[in-house]
């Protein structure tokens, strides 16, 4: 007979939600599970803990909570490599997060606050929790990659901290600037629409 267990695993820490997965499959033969998290990185880690034991696993989301149903049959084997479950920890999941700098001053109006706006909004880049995945300059925002400024050296630390900066090839041509980049590389407009549509977020200045 199909069992069906409900595990209410909001607010709990890692392993938890993991570790109340793991003692619900041993109790059934074969049933459903119903599992309600209230963060992505506890929704991967009991999707892949269910893979692991052989089972099936569809998810909802609404508000930020999400319904993990576990499908377990009669014939579930576990994954050679399943291991123990207290090894899922909760790290947060990386979401790719891109930034788009396509002017060399912030907002709109006045040219000069722009760009005092701007020289602040770069140097904020490495206070950001999560960091970019990366920066993309195009128009008149490459000349803050090809100009010597005290903009290069905070743009040099994002690049070591793994942050891929790119500029757009055709506008440091355009402006003269194609043998001047100071940081990052040349892109073109093919690889930076693949970076944004391919992105989970895409902030700009604007």
């Amino acid at each position: 007979m199909n069992q069906s267990i409900k595990l209410d695993c909001r607010g709990l820490k890692c392993p938890q939600p993991v570790l109340q997965t793991k003692d619900a499959l041993e109790q059934m033969a074969a049933g459903e599970i119903e599992v309600l998290v209230d963060n992505d990185a506890s929704r991967s880690n009991v999707e892949r803990f269910a893979k692991s034991r052989g089972c099936s696993s569809s998810v909802t989301e609404q508000d930020g909570l999400y319904r993990i149903t576990i499908r377990k049959s009669g014939d579930s084997r576990p994954a050679d490599d399943a291991g123990d479950a207290s090894r899922y920890t909760c790290e947060p999941v990386r979401r790719e997060l891109v930034y788009v700098v396509p002017s060399d001053t912030m907002g709109q109006g006045n040219d000069e606050l722009g760009r005092v706006l701007m020289r602040a909004y770069i140097k904020t880049m490495k206070d950001i929790s999560p960091l970019p995945a990366k920066i993309l300059f195009f128009n008149s925002g490459v000349m803050i990659t090809a100009n010597e400024s005290d903009l290069i050296e905070p743009l040099q630390d994002l690049a070591a901290k793994g942050v891929e900066i790119f500029s757009c090839g055709t506008c440091l041509d355009f402006l003269g600037l194609k043998d001047k980049l100071l940081v990052g590389k040349t892109t073109n407009m093919y690889e930076i629409m693949q970076s944004m549509a391919g992105a989970d977020k895409v902030v700009s200045p604007f």
